[in-house]
């Protein structure tokens, strides 16, 4: 495994840090370094920048609107991306549907809806868990009949995430129930503000509304919606689900965490001294960041592999469940670390109307919510379980 960079792929880092500094907006980095969800208009202006700049989907073919990087280019956007404490840019368009419709799409499709994705003048949303169908993704009930030109769909999809800003969104249905449960499921694209939708949202642990549930009752999608053939929408969902999992683990951004964990325990006191200064949480801080070097020998160890030509195979799982749970850890960390300010916690729409400031220090505000929010790290994306069945039935058979 060769984990040298050329001089052509280090003056491309020094491209990406330079731009970065320069142009991540102040108001997003703060928000993303406390773990809180970016605001809508926030996250769109930020990825209209990066659509300027030509740097918005590193992973598309340079027909569609890609950069043309080399894979070590793309590692290397990627970990100084998050190493700059940049958010994740919203994925359901530009990481999931978008590969999906410029792989299996029409070319009406492509030109509807490609440029739109790009540009973040469409937000989408995912129609795939149902009540009781969610790992059991085959089990879902949402169906879809034809009626002439059109599909009339009625159901339920759950944990939506976002579905309130989404102009549009990405939906398994179910085509044909006479077949195997894998079979008979489609691929269709839906406008939210079809009649006869309706979104409830979801108030999280965090106190957020991040999640929906969305009803369906005879809502009329025109039949030219459909991707690729009827029926083979379960081909088009695991192909997505691959770009998914592919970009859960990330390292970088556990790192960057790790390093502002470790900031915060040289602040804060315990006792006599300062908190960096215990052995035990040292200890445990410890444990954490030799996981994450661990996971980041093993994400390039796959890169070589990749550049070298091999089909990876059960490594995405690998890397989701371990990026996951180190993930997690950095954040319970976090929490003890701020002592009993750790366990203060106000949803946004409250701390606004307080006179006096937060409760503790500054810097305290956001933890609480972005550890409760982890907590579903390991279920969302296809559970951790889920991911040691894949590796046990492509490694360990």
């Amino acid at each position: 495994m060769d984990l040298q960079f050329s001089d052509e792929d280090l003056a491309f880092r020094d491209e990406v840090r330079a731009f970065l500094k320069t142009n991540l907006p102040a108001n997003l980095l703060d928000r993303s370094d406390r773990g809180l969800h970016p605001i809508k208009e926030d996250i769109e202006a930020w990825q209209k920048s990066l659509h300027k700049k030509g740097w918005i989907a590193p992973n598309w073919p340079v027909e569609y609107g890609g950069t043309g990087w080399s894979l070590t280019q793309k590692y290397i956007y990627n970990r100084e991306y998050f190493l700059s404490g940049a958010p994740q840019t919203i994925a359901f368009g530009l990481n999931m549907v978008g590969p999906v419709i410029y792989t299996f799409g029409t070319e009406a499709q492509k030109n509807e809806y490609l440029g739109d994705i790009l540009a973040s003048n469409t937000w989408w949303c995912q129609g795939y868990s149902e009540p009781g169908s969610g790992s059991d993704l085959a089990s879902l009930r949402t169906k879809a009949e034809r009626d002439g030109d059109d599909y009339v769909i009625n159901g339920q999809k759950i944990w939506t995430s976002f579905a309130q800003h989404a102009d549009m969104m990405f939906c398994l249905v179910r085509t044909n129930t006479e077949c195997k449960p894998q079979e008979g499921i489609s691929f269709i694209l839906i406008d939210m503000n079809t009649p006869g939708i309706e979104v409830r949202p979801i108030i999280g642990l965090d106190q957020d509304h991040t999640l929906n549930e969305v009803f369906f009752e005879n809502v009329r999608v025109p039949a030219q919606n459909l991707i690729g053939e009827e029926n083979k929408g379960w081909t088009y969902a695991k192909y997505l689900l691959g770009h998914e999992r592919n970009i859960i683990a990330r390292v970088a951004r556990s790192q960057y965490q790790l390093a502002r964990l470790k900031k915060i325990a040289r602040l804060e006191r315990r006792g006599t001294g300062l908190l960096i200064e215990d052995n035990d949480f040292r200890r445990r801080i410890a444990k954490v960041e030799v996981d994450l070097m661990a996971l980041e020998a093993m994400e390039l160890r796959y890169l070589s592999q990749d550049i070298a030509g091999k089909k990876l195979m059960a490594e995405p799982s690998v890397l989701k469940i371990r990026g996951a749970e180190i993930a997690q850890a950095i954040k319970t960390l976090t929490v003890e670390a701020l002592g009993p300010y750790g366990m203060v916690y106000e949803a946004e729409d409250q701390l606004t109307m307080r006179n006096d400031g937060p409760l503790g220090p500054d810097y305290a505000h956001g933890a609480m919510a972005d550890h409760l929010y982890q907590r579903a790290a390991t279920i969302y994306g296809g559970t951790n379980e889920i991911q040691r069945n894949i590796i046990a039935k492509l490694i360990l058979r």
